[in-house]
């Protein structure tokens, strides 16, 4: 019997995929994944057989994948930023059976957002998806709510789309019932790929921000600063008798 292993590819740049991730894909013998991911690394792996399904097929790539692993395959599953986060693994673990299940990490958007807009992950802080389709909008509000009550930096996955335009705008409002309007936030987008780029602004500003699946969202703590261009939570260490 094969096994599969379940892989994060990174925000989308080949430069930003972890070495193990990509020696995972270069040893197996089938790639699976939603199509828009395969797209990202067709070229890079050729000979592989590919197993692809669409957006919201994600039983059935698992299911493809641990038959070609039980017909003694070996399977790579291929997932956007980490594997175990808002991916594959989780899934591919439940479904597994005997089916022996290895788990690659990859950099997840909450890392290499933060890494365009600076630090503003440099303390405690909640990653939270605001897509209601497999979690009720009510929890998704409970979450905002106590992640903002307790002072926590946040990094928003999935803070619009064309069924949800208006769901950032509707996080902004919680959020804003705890933090101050001038709280400082920034926004990616297209991470690792054509067209990236990276903004910082307030909560307010936010607010205003049209959102869509290509953005990620940061929003800061009370101790949240800009410095130029940048987003930075400190972590409270001593600076020597500089200014704070």
């Amino acid at each position: 019997m094969g096994k599969v292993v379940a892989v994060g590819l990174g925000p989308g740049d080949p430069s930003q995929m972890t070495a193990a991730a990509d020696r995972a894909l270069r040893t197996a013998e089938v790639i699976a994944g939603y199509s828009g991911y395969v797209d990202q690394i067709r070229g890079r792996y050729p000979g592989k057989e590919i197993l692809e399904t669409p957006m919201r097929g994600e039983t059935e790539r698992c299911r493809l994948a641990l038959e070609a692993a039980r017909s003694g395959k070996s399977v790579a599953v291929i997932c956007s930023g980490d594997a175990g986060i808002y991916g594959m693994a989780g899934l591919l673990i439940e479904m597994a059976g005997d089916t022996e299940i290895e788990v690659v990490p990859g950099v997840t958007a909450a890392i290499s957002g933060a890494a365009l807009l600076g630090a503003p992950l440099g303390h405690d802080f909640a990653v939270i998806s605001l897509s209601d389709l497999l979690t009720p909008w009510e929890k998704i509000e409970k979450r905002l709510e106590l992640a903002a009550e307790a002072d926590l930096c946040i990094a928003l996955y999935n803070p619009g789309s064309r069924k949800r335009k208006d769901y950032l705008q509707r996080a902004c409002r919680i959020l804003l019932r705890h933090a101050a309007p001038e709280t400082v936030c920034g926004i990616t987008r297209n991470i690792g790929r054509d067209g990236e780029s990276a903004a910082v602004m307030s909560l307010r500003e936010l607010e205003q921000e049209p959102a869509d699946m290509f953005m990620t969202v940061f929003v800061g703590n009370s101790q949240t600063r800009r410095i130029g261009d940048r987003m930075v939570t400190p972590r409270g260490y001593h600076l020597g008798g500089q200014e704070q």
